[in-house]
């Protein structure tokens, strides 16, 4: 690691009802790769943005290249070499790679854009990260992994000097997250200076020098990577012992009814010939590889999806579902893998997003009855301990973790006998994953019968009474967790089926 670049000492944010930065500290060194950790709300991100010049901090200091600064602004960072690499991707579809990453700079010929030129600077820009993207390609035609590559593309043709990757690998696939790694240690070669904030533990002890902690809007400290444990980080996070063991034995009573049985279900080229059953009190979980057909087939049972043919039984009985709404009057919730998009209402309130599923309930005539409302909503946030203000809080406001209880919460008002979790834990940090883990094996014990859909290898050996594995859209095996292996799961779900 090379001489500092950066560093941030003594920063301090508040926001109306909350202290969102005490006094962090934070360095970063020219060609190290320096994590910085924390559960959700911990405060990484609002860190950052004061970094950017999104927001504005109200004490410390910033000293960048050997002198105190203070950014007005993202553009005017990005100017200076500080760019930020989002998770959410800020890409046009509908324009090249190259006039995405000179949107607003775009070269000129007299009046007229340069395309050419944007073009074989777009190709330098490749050349230099190794990657092959053609410059002329519409970017909705890319994959997520090579789109990601475009931002970063788009941030090094600012001249960066220090790049930030927020959550870089959630989407990718891990054919992907080799390439990014490929380039993020070309680059640590080349002298930037690297910040990488990301909730995956493995990730950080293969591709970090360092590790900075935050925990509740403080700074907790730092380490270095390969002096510390997986553990080490997990106490520093969260201030206690997190166990991960996997689960050895089922918790389902051998005689438990069955509450749901899918047969011979076919959806498109992703769900062919799908049948399995769920019984009270159960946590099937669903594995396989991205695009083995997960979430097609529990859209498709949630009637998210149009069925081309297959039989639904809840409780025995034979059902059709040809719409949401008729898989929530038969006790069915989905909790969506993008909570943004199907999940919640982000400029909602947490009361409003809790009874939105349930809002005949709250009606008194053609009014809601707002104190209802918030009891209800009350009641949840206490129970699942979601961290917010009030629950008149937008949940655009809150954590990754909190909005993720907030669409839990939206199922749970419903009282849903079955509910389909589809990537529970994404984007959430290691304390708010034990808390899903928690309450979601508190629900099965009460009776509720879960099918969550998992990438994550030890969530479903966690968590799972049985398994089922699909690959290609078509089921390649069952398995009871008591004989479960990761070996055993990845052979099933690389396994295709004639």
């Amino acid at each position: 690691m090379g001489e500092v670049i950066l560093t941030m000492k003594d920063i301090d944010k508040s926001f109306p009802g909350v202290h969102a930065l005490d006094h962090v500290n934070f360095e970063v060194r020219k060609g190290e790769v320096h994590a910085l950790m924390g559960e959700n709300g911990a405060g990484k991100s609002t860190l950052m943005k004061v970094l950017t010049g999104i927001y504005t901090k109200d004490s410390g200091s910033i000293e960048y290249e050997g002198r105190e600064i203070e950014f007005k602004g993202a553009r005017e960072a990005q100017d200076a070499g500080v760019v930020i690499v989002h998770q959410e991707l800020n890409m046009l579809g509908h324009l090249t790679v190259a006039q995405n990453i000179f949107i607003g700079r775009e070269f000129k010929k007299g009046i007229k854009i340069d395309d050419k030129k944007m073009n074989e600077e777009a190709a330098k820009l490749f050349e230099r990260l190794h990657i092959d993207i053609d410059p002329t390609a519409t970017m909705s035609d890319l994959t997520v992994g090579k789109q990601q590559m475009c931002e970063i593309a788009k941030a090094i043709s600012h001249d960066a000097k220090v790049i930030i990757f927020d959550e870089p690998s959630a989407a990718l696939t891990e054919a992907e997250i080799e390439e990014l790694f490929k380039i993020i240690r070309d680059l640590r070669e080349q002298q930037l200076g690297i910040v990488y904030i990301s909730h995956r533990m493995d990730e950080i002890k293969v591709i970090t020098d360092r590790v900075t902690v935050m925990r509740d809007g403080g700074y907790v400290g730092t380490l270095i990577t390969a002096d510390c444990t997986k553990d080490d980080i997990i106490n520093m996070m969260v201030g206690r012992v997190i166990y991960e063991d996997p689960k050895t034995q089922s918790m389902v009573a051998k005689d438990a009814p069955v509450v749901l049985k899918v047969e011979h279900l076919n959806a498109g080229r992703m769900v062919q010939d799908v049948s399995f059953e769920l019984r009270k009190g159960e946590i099937l979980g669903f594995s396989g590889l991205m695009g083995a057909g997960r979430t097609e087939t529990a859209r498709a049972i949630f009637g998210a999806d149009p069925k081309q043919s297959g039989d639904i039984y809840i409780n025995g009985e034979k059902v059709e579902i040809n719409s949401p709404q008729d898989a929530v009057k038969n006790g069915i919730g989905y909790l969506s893998e993008d909570r943004k998009r199907f999940g919640i209402v982000v400029q909602k309130t947490v009361a409003e997003n809790s009874t939105m599923a349930t809002m005949e309930n709250f009606m008194k005539g053609l009014f809601i009855n707002k104190r209802k409302e918030r009891a209800a909503a009350q009641d949840y946030v206490d129970q699942l301990a979601t961290k917010t203000p009030s629950v008149e809080q937008l949940v655009v406001n809150l954590s990754g973790g909190n909005q993720q209880k907030v669409v839990i919460a939206k199922w749970l008002v419903r009282d849903c006998d079955i509910l389909i979790f589809d990537e529970p834990t994404r984007g959430i940090d290691v304390g708010a994953k034990n808390e899903i883990y928690k309450l979601m094996n508190r629900l099965a014990s009460e009776g509720k019968s879960i099918i969550m859909i998992s990438s994550e290898m030890t969530e479903i050996l966690r968590m799972s009474d049985r398994i089922v594995v699909m690959c290609e859209g078509k089921k390649t095996g069952e398995i009871d967790i008591s004989e479960a292996t990761q070996e055993n799961i990845m052979n099933m779900a690389t396994r295709e089926i004639g």
